[in-house]
């Protein structure tokens, strides 16, 4: 007899894993970019005067891979625990898209313009997408 909960979760497991992998390729494309920077000793990238924009740029690629890594753990064991409630696993896959979507995004366009050392606007995503990864951790917890 098939268990309905088990159905329900396929198409949630196959966007995580969609959305692991995808994750996982352009943080590995961005992550290369990266270090041509490196190779061709682009002093836009390199300059001491750059540093936040290099900083920024290393956590986004750590970020974006280490999500897509989460992603696809969520897909992997998101059957072998069923959760008390549907809602709540929904609520978890929810939350974790969007901070996979956040977080390396919000530092990506925080080092894209730098003021005075300062990262850009665009940082003001990374708590919001650090408070999303936090609840679907949660949810996934409890």
């Amino acid at each position: 007899m098939r268990q309905p909960a088990e159905d329900d979760a396929a198409p949630l497991i196959d966007r995580h894993v969609r959305v692991g992998w995808v994750a996982l390729l352009i943080s590995t494309v961005f992550g290369l970019v990266l270090d041509a920077l490196h190779a061709f000793k682009v002093g836009w990238y390199l300059d001491v005067a750059n540093e936040t924009r290099r900083l920024m740029w290393t956590l986004a690629h750590a970020h974006g891979t280490l999500l897509g890594l989460v992603n696809l753990a969520f897909a992997a064991t998101a059957r072998l625990r069923p959760p008390r409630s549907a809602g709540r696993r929904s609520a978890a896959s929810r939350c974790l898209l969007a901070a996979t979507a956040l977080l390396p995004t919000g530092f990506l366009l925080g080092g894209l313009f730098v003021y005075g050392g300062d990262p850009g606007l665009g940082i003001v995503l990374v708590p919001l997408g650090g408070a999303l990864l936090v609840a679907a951790l949660a949810q996934m917890v409890w």
